[in-house]
């Protein structure tokens, strides 16, 4: 059940069947008021998140010596692979779940590979299930171009163009693609041991796809809400890039896991962020509604909005190396 400081809601829900002109209102009203929403009729046809989800859920049941063979140290800077329950920290805090990350697959003469370019490579595949791999690459291939089309109902949200982040940003987007395996526990999180503790992701967009366990939280103006699996639904928000490039119009909201003392739960994430070597810079808006820093108001106390230039690779790998540093 959820928590004390749990209160009833129910995120917006942008049908993607709409106009455009509809779905970059109900953009643009979601990511004011929240940074979540659910979309439907994405066109990514369900068989592809079951398969996906089975030969998860068949790598998950192998033993951790099976498992290893694809850890992330294999990898290398390309932080690809598998990790066990504990390896990855959030707020310097270890997770309660276990996972694999996934990325574009890059053959080894690419010139980001040759160069050494980090979170770029190929992607480590278990022995079995066999099935895993065709699984993962053809739900990368669908949640890009699905984050192509959002992407652009969020530049018409913001008045520009449609094409403007895939113009100036996302032509190659850099996407990043995990698997997570919250197990099971009795001991309830009252105590604060999340499966995942309070964050907010990185990036541009997070597309998630949930299996039938609950478990997200979503912290709004007014306390947390559940945002339980829907069918047929992604559940989408936005990151702490895109609150910076939008000067805070559009906030990335703070967010968490409940672990089930029932069953394992399992997420699968995507991050569909600008290209690698992309300049980051405020977006072309009017100043008229941007809102004040909430730096007062995140768990961290830490402003989204210093210090905004550069890449987008040198500011992921700032905070994506804090993650796992062992591997850094």
């Amino acid at each position: 059940m959820p928590g004390d400081d749990m209160l009833a809601g129910r995120l917006p829900i942008v049908d993607l069947s709409d106009d455009a002109e509809r779905i970059a209102r109900s953009i643009d009203a979601a990511c004011r008021d929240v940074g979540f929403f659910y979309v439907v009729n994405h066109s990514v046809p369900g068989e592809l998140g079951e398969r996906l989800e089975q030969a998860a859920r068949d790598f998950f049941a192998l033993d951790e010596a099976e498992k290893a063979e694809i850890e992330m140290a294999r990898s290398g800077l390309a932080w690809r692979g598998w990790f066990p329950a504990g390896g990855e920290l959030t707020s310097g805090v270890p997770d309660r779940k276990e996972g694999i990350y996934f990325g574009q697959e890059l053959t080894d003469d690419d010139p980001r590979v040759v160069a050494g370019t980090p979170l770029h490579g190929a992607n480590l595949f278990p022995r079995r299930p066999a099935e895993l791999q065709p699984a993962v690459l053809d739900w990368i291939s669908a949640m890009t171009s699905l984050g192509h089309r959002l992407i652009a109902g969020v530049a018409t949200a913001l008045g520009l163009d449609e094409a403007w982040f895939d113009r100036h940003l996302t032509l190659d987007p850099l996407v990043l693609f995990r698997i997570f395996r919250y197990p099971a526990t009795i001991d309830r999180v009252d105590t604060g041991d999340w499966g995942v503790a309070e964050h907010t992701d990185y990036g541009l967009l997070t597309i998630l796809r949930q299996d039938a366990t609950s478990g997200l939280e979503v912290r709004t103006r007014d306390g947390w809400i559940e945002a339980p699996p829907t069918e047929g639904s992604f559940v989408v928000n936005i990151g702490d890039m895109l609150d910076r490039m939008t000067g805070g119009r559009y906030r990335s909201t703070p967010h968490r896991v409940r672990p089930s003392a029932e069953v394992d739960r399992l997420s699968f994430p995507f991050f569909f962020d600008p290209s690698w070597d992309a300049e980051v810079a405020p977006l072309p808006l009017d100043d008229d509604d941007r809102p004040a820093d909430d730096a007062a108001t995140r768990w961290d106390r830490a402003s989204v909005h210093d210090h905004l230039h550069g890449t987008y690779g040198d500011y992921l790998w700032s905070k994506v190396s804090k993650v796992f540093p062992d591997l850094t």
